[in-house]
Formats: structure tokens, sequence, C-alpha cells
């Protein structure tokens, strides 16, 4: 198939370069010229505007998205609709909400024009390893880019599906990232009790290099955590400040909504937002409490010509 591709970053980049290596023809766009000239050398086609891009395709054209959520694809679905026509589609690979996706859907459809929203897991490692994609939209419309699917997943049968109507795709990877952060946290508080036992001496990589084969608990997570040790073991290069992208935030929102309990992926979000608590001033309201109801000592900060008091855990 012959398709378009706006955003060449790391995911858009890499997805059309594996596009590429299996005969698939791709026109590429981006704000960085950089980005067009390295589709031109992997095979592809750069496009020097989005206009340009579309009148490059032949309908029923393909245009696929992939940039960052929000204002930016809201801006971008808008622009590139205008240049399409009866028949035509666009996909979104992006993190969109997935109540907007709904929306983009019922807009487009008024416009002749289809809209399918891919959820799309696989990072940086997708280009070698394939891209899980969760697939929303009309079937027939989902049916019709079978071949982009088959090409960019794993394998044709395997890491990739349509799981229901438009919005349906991004609504199903929004809670595939929020279970990403409570295994995450898993991982991390349980590789920071081994090191805390300091009397066993224990080598975290090599534990999870144990953990990767035959263990319950091994995943690629697994493999990345194994990976990260071995490098760093102590990671004393990295800052303890975790982002987000939004959809764990997502997902708590909607768990509230629908009256279900989701506790560790809650508990995983807020834990991400205290990583990034400089002033951790509910700490140190927590500690001038105990100092004032039981007269615990509390530990002072480092004033210049001042040490610091140490406390009692009692």
């Amino acid at each position: 198939m012959k398709l378009g591709m706006v955003g060449l970053g790391k995911m858009g980049g890499n997805m059309a370069r594996r596009l590429l290596r299996d005969g698939h023809e791709v026109v590429g766009y981006a704000r960085g010229a950089d980005a067009v000239d390295q589709l031109r050398r992997d095979g592809g086609e750069g496009a020097s505007s989005l206009a340009d891009l579309v009148a490059r395709l032949s309908a029923p054209r393909t245009v696929w998205i992939m940039v960052p959520a929000g204002d930016v694809t809201e801006k971008v679905v808008s622009d590139v609709a205008a240049l399409l026509e009866d028949g035509d589609t666009i996909v979104d690979g992006g993190n969109s909400n997935y109540a907007d996706s709904k929306r983009r859907a019922e807009e487009l459809r008024a416009l002749g024009v289809g809209f399918v929203d891919a959820g799309t897991s696989g990072g940086v490692w997708g280009l070698e390893e394939g891209y899980s994609l969760m697939v929303g939209g009309d079937r027939a419309v989902v049916r019709r880019h079978r071949p982009i699917f088959e090409t960019l997943a794993p394998a044709a049968d395997a890491g990739w599906g349509h799981v229901g109507p438009a919005g349906a795709g991004h609504f199903v990877k929004m809670v595939h990232n929020g279970i990403e952060y409570g295994l995450m946290q898993a991982y991390a508080e349980g590789f920071q009790i081994m090191r805390a036992k300091e009397e066993f001496g224990i080598d975290l990589h090599r534990v999870a290099e144990i953990w990767r084969y035959g263990s319950v608990v091994r995943s690629w997570l697994l493999d990345l955590t194994a990976r990260a040790l071995e490098e760093d073991p102590d990671l004393e290069a990295i800052e303890p400040w975790v982002a987000d992208s939004g959809e764990g935030r997502w997902t708590v929102k909607e768990a509230i909504d629908l009256d279900v309990a989701a506790p560790v992926i809650t508990l995983s979000l807020q834990r991400r937002l205290k990583s990034r608590d400089r002033e951790a001033y509910a700490d140190r309201l927590l500690a001038a409490l105990r100092n004032q109801f039981g007269g615990h000592a509390v530990k002072r900060a480092p004033r210049e010509g001042v040490g610091e008091e140490s406390g009692d855990d009692g």
C-alpha cells in the first residue's frame, strides 16, 4: 500500500522504515527537514507540506498521523481533513484521548472521511520487534488497511487486532499504559527492597537476568530492567524524576467514573507525581506534626554552620 506519514520522530520515523522494508510506499512530512531527508535516504518520498503529501497519494488516500496528542493532533487532523476527499482515511497512531477520537470520527464521517484510532505500543524497539496495535474504527475501513497493520505488528497474525469502533483503540491503549504504570512500579519497589538489604550484597543485574527465564514475573519490562542495570547498576546517572504521558491519569479517571477499583494503577500514578516534588512540603508537614503531638525529633534542613538532628522512628 501507499500511505502518507505525518510525524517522523522516534515512533513515526521507525514505523515508516518498517513499512518501507516490507514493500509499502511511504510519503512523509515533518516540521524538521532532517527527518524528511532521512526518509528519502531510507527509500521513501519526502513532502514539503501537508498539501504536497496529500497530492502525492492516489485515492483512496490514507494519512497516518504520529504527532503529540492534544492540540497538535487536533490541528493536524483538521488540516489534513480539509485536503482529503470522500473515501479517504485518517489514522491516528498517537496517544490521543479516546473521547477525542470518538468525536473526530464523527466529524470526519460527516465529510466522508474514514477514521481509525490505532493505539500503538513498541517504543524505540518497534522497528525491529514490531508494534502492538490496538485498532478502533469501522470494520470495512480497518479491513482495507490490514496490510499496513500486518507489517507494523510483530507478525501478520499476532500483536495487532481490531478491538471495536472508533475510540476503542485508544481506550484499550489507555488501559494498557495504566497497567504498565503498575508493573513498572512493582519492579522498581522490589529491586529497591533488595538493594536496601545490604548484608547480602545482592547483584541486582544478576537477579534480573535470573528472573528473565522461567520466572512468573518475566516480561519485556524485566528485560529492559536487566539492560538498564547492566549499563548503570547504581543508576547514578539518572535523576529520580518520572514523567507521565497522561494516559495513566485518564485510566484512573475512567476507573472512578465506572466505579471500578484500581488501587495499584492509581498509587503508581501518585508515586510518579511524588517523584517530581522537589519541595516535599507534605512530608515536611508530616514531620512537623509528629513533633507537635509526640515530641518526636525532626531532621532540620541543613544551613550554613548548622548540622542535622537525627530523629527517632518511634
